[in-house]
């Protein structure tokens, strides 16, 4: 089977193309901002222009707007294919390229949020998320008990607030080709965004009851 793996919910732009669990082709670009300028023409030049039997996508949490950007362009390639599409969650990908270079660790990642916060989740040995992603200040993320192995673009800083004692930073962004390394089991049809935090508008609705 072949699989597009398309990650957006970072400062970086990345896809990947396997064949099986051989990747054949891949693009990794660290923009910052331009997601939708750039991910379309990037799967283009792809073989094949990245037809796939299957593609997956990211599910945030992380940037909004690149979250939206990879599950509409996922989206419109799956029903133009005819392609099964499944997401997984972002935080988990970045704990497995952890454990990729460091077999057997326990992990928090903690990477950008929104409105100057963090998102943070904590990963066991095994790959499972241990509770739920949480959106903090820095300093509250400092003051949580933390993994041995800090992964995740916020690492560094994160590390830098609690001194490392021993622990071991990796800046990672997540990366699509790093997609196989994840577990299979969190693959989902739900296409749901994992917004990480609640919304920043309080809808005229709830405000009325208020």
């Amino acid at each position: 089977m072949r699989t597009l793996a398309i990650e957006t919910a970072s400062e970086a732009c990345s896809i990947a193309l396997f064949e099986g669990d051989t990747l054949i082709a891949r693009d990794h670009r660290v923009l910052g901002r331009g997601h939708a300028e750039a991910l379309v023409p990037m799967i283009a030049a792809l073989p094949d222009k990245g037809r796939s039997e299957r593609i997956l996508v990211s599910l945030g949490p992380g940037s909004f707007t690149g979250v939206r950007i990879g599950l509409a362009t996922a989206r419109a390639l799956g029903f133009a294919w005819g392609a099964e599409v499944l997401g997984y969650p972002t935080l988990a990908l970045i704990a497995a390229q952890a454990r990729a270079v460091h077999p057997g660790s326990e992990v928090t990642v903690c990477v950008n949020g929104g409105h100057g916060e963090w998102f943070v989740q904590d990963f066991g040995a095994d790959g499972q998320a241990q509770g739920a992603v949480a959106s903090l200040a820095p300093a509250a993320a400092a003051a949580r008990p933390l993994a041995a192995v800090i992964a995740g673009s916020r690492a560094a800083e994160l590390a830098a607030l609690v001194g490392e004692q021993g622990r071991t930073v990796l800046p990672l962004l997540p990366e699509a080709a790093a997609v196989p390394l994840g577990d299979p089991a969190l693959f989902t049809p739900a296409l749901t965004p994992i917004y990480g935090r609640g919304a920043d508008a309080t809808p005229m609705a709830e405000r009325a009851r208020a």
